[in-house]
């Protein structure tokens, strides 16, 4: 068995990146292509629950970005508390599709403890995550993604991931997605579809979304784009990259990594 616990802190480059609360848009990227599986999508429609109502999304993205956050900046045991949190809600997440979508015929099984699916969930994150911060915060060093990549492993394994499949460069996390992309298993059905038009709850979310993702997918989404939505998109973006440059490192920055980063300049 796989060891399950974090064998280090993460680096000068994941603690940059993720410090940044910009690179929430990632995460809606990222979702995207999650529930673009269906095995995935099917998971969260039947046993999430933030479409109850905006509370209910609201408290769902609190709690992610606490995990997120502990397991950066936080100790070893906030990190572990955080993994365990993340374990105890997968364990309850499993069942079987109950229509046909994609390859994958009715009645095929999930579960959110599948080393396969906890992969593709872990590859989204961090590709989407990097190529934000990457256009809206500052671009990065093919050294920055393959170390950012490589920090990563950890949590992916500790949380049932196949350590000798998680991606350990941006090289190799790319001709991961892409042999999924062609395989034919990523594939937007009903399900995903729902659950996207209500995590994109305002017309800027759903441009910025839909804008982020690659064009195949923007398609099978039915998200409607043509030259007027992508200039659209691309002033966005522009507006996006230059607030985040006038604004200051106390406000862009979430407070954990502001005490993070106090806590590193101090004397020993």
């Amino acid at each position: 068995m796989a060891d399950r616990t974090l064998t280090s802190p993460p680096s000068a480059v994941s603690r940059r990146i993720n410090a940044e609360r910009l690179v929430i848009l990632g995460w809606v990227r990222a979702i995207l292509l999650q529930l673009a599986h269906p095995l995935i999508a099917a998971g969260v429609a039947e046993h999430s629950t933030f479409r109850a109502s905006t509370p209910a999304a609201l408290g769902r993205l609190h709690q992610t970005i606490g995990a997120m956050l502990a397991l950066t900046f936080g100790d070893e045991p906030a990190r572990e508390t955080a993994l365990e949190a993340i374990r105890s809600i997968h364990r309850r997440v499993h069942g079987a599709l109950r229509t046909a979508c994609g390859p994958f015929p009715a009645g095929t099984p999930y579960s959110a403890e599948d080393p396969a699916l906890l992969l593709w969930v872990h590859a989204t994150l961090i590709d989407s995550i990097a190529r934000v911060y990457d256009r809206l915060v500052m671009p990065l060093t093919d050294a920055d993604r393959d170390a950012y990549c490589a920090d990563a492993v950890d949590v992916a394994v500790a949380l049932g991931a196949d350590s000798g499949r998680v991606p350990r460069s941006w090289r190799a996390l790319q001709t991961y997605l892409d042999a999924h992309y062609a395989s034919g298993a990523i594939e937007p059905c009903t399900q995903a579809r729902e659950l996207a038009a209500a995590l994109l709850l305002t017309p800027v979310l759903r441009l910025v979304g839909a804008g982020l993702l690659p064009d195949r997918l923007r398609r099978a989404y039915g998200f409607e784009w043509n030259p007027r939505r992508e200039r659209a998109f691309r002033a966005a973006l522009t507006v996006l990259r230059v607030a985040r440059r006038m604004t200051p490192r106390r406000v862009a920055w979430w407070r954990a990594a502001r005490l993070d980063r106090l806590s590193a300049l101090r004397p020993r």
